[in-house]
């Protein structure tokens, strides 16, 4: 529950600095890696090995390097699925980006 959580909260982070940035800053895009990779996090939680880790390195490349990339900040991209597709709900839910939104401020507003 708590990296679902976390998932989300990056999600929305990435969505309103991409729309506080503009075209004035790099792009920005929440990328699902794959489910289930081969990390130590899948390892402890569900003591199994889990897909090939690099399934996830090579997408955080491609969309730090590929062109078809360029243009999608404020996207989300699903490697489950090898695409662009709508984040979960609650990213589109305004009372829940503020809210989030709000705790990151709280959060950072000390650095």
């Amino acid at each position: 529950m708590a990296y679902a959580q976390s998932k989300l909260a990056i999600t929305i982070w990435s969505q309103e600095m991409a729309k506080e940035l503009g075209n004035q800053g790099p792009v920005i895009i929440a990328v699902n890696p794959a489910s289930m990779l081969g990390s130590k996090m899948v390892k402890d939680a569900y003591g199994v090995a889990g897909g090939d880790i690099n399934i996830g390195a090579d997408i955080l490349r491609r969309a730090a390097l590929d062109e078809e990339f360029a243009d999608a900040s404020g996207k989300y991209f699903d490697n489950d699925i090898g695409r662009f597709a709508p984040p979960h709900p609650q990213a589109a839910n305004s009372g829940k980006v503020a809210e989030v939104m709000q705790v990151i401020d709280e959060l950072v507003s000390g650095f």
